[in-house]
């Protein structure tokens, strides 16, 4: 970029201040020489630092499970991955991805297969991913929009996981033997969205499945997806997954397309 489309906030072009209204990027930053300009540096050291602390900050889960209890009448787990600790769990990928010992004998005193009244059987989780910041901000939101929706369905005891990622809920559907499972999870931070929250839909959730075969619904937070459009997101998902038997890149949502014909 030139020097006469470097501007400072003062003299910014109007196409600037245009751009801005539509993205948290950051677009048109002033300079001063060579270096950015004093503000534009301390608010990106300000976003890096959330974004670390989202990454680093422990889930307080006791607080998570009241919050659920709260709102449902499912029976809520607090569960925790093979990840003794934050460090481990950063460093083994794999070991957020399997429960620990504890976790498997309380998740098998609830195994069943038998679903009633012919519904399908989903089982929901949540864990705290590479942000518990979203997680404690926007799931218990999500999932008082969620639960309308999912009359038609059979809910598994609900669980909350601790140093989980994504296919942890793999294990848990299997174990609980459900037709579908839900993860909402932290996603990792960018240096506008600390507190990002991810959904990922499965159908016959087993050890063993690849991202291929899920959906994901991503930045689910104030400023991107809203609660009551994830959670009808979600909800196209899960009855189009029940009815066509199948998840991942074999499924599209068609709802956004019909809008925009």
């Amino acid at each position: 970029m030139s020097d006469s489309l470097q501007p400072d906030r003062a003299s910014a072009p109007s196409w600037v201040a245009r751009l801005r209204d539509y993205t948290p990027s950051r677009i048109g930053l002033g300079r001063t020489g060579v270096s950015l300009e004093t503000d534009d540096l301390l608010d990106f050291q300000r976003c890096h630092a959330q974004a670390r602390d989202a990454v680093h900050s422990r889930l307080d889960a006791a607080a998570l499970v009241a919050s659920m209890r709260a709102i449902t009448a499912a029976e809520v787990l607090r569960l925790h991955s093979a990840a003794p600790d934050r460090t481990t769990y950063l460093q083994r990928p794999d070991l957020g991805r399997q429960l620990d010992a504890a976790s498997r004998t309380l998740l098998s005193k609830h195994i069943s297969t038998r679903s009633t009244e012919n519904l399908p059987r989903l089982c929901l989780v949540v864990a705290d991913g590479l942000s518990a910041l979203a997680v404690e901000r926007h799931a218990v939101p999500l999932l008082t929009e969620l639960f309308p929706a999912l009359s038609g369905f059979q809910l598994s005891p609900l669980s909350v996981v601790e140093q989980g990622r994504v296919a942890v809920a793999d294990e848990i559907g299997a174990a609980l033997g459900a037709q579908i499972s839900i993860i909402l999870i932290g996603e990792r931070p960018g240096l506008s969205s600390p507190d990002s929250l991810g959904a990922y839909i499965t159908w016959q959730p087993r050890p063993g499945r690849t991202d291929a075969e899920r959906n994901c619904i991503s930045n689910i937070r104030a400023e991107g997806l809203s609660y009551a459009q994830a959670a009808a997101q979600l909800a196209y998902y899960v009855g189009e997954a029940s009815r066509r038997q199948l998840t991942g890149v074999a499924l599209k949502d068609q709802t956004r397309s019909l809008k925009e014909g």
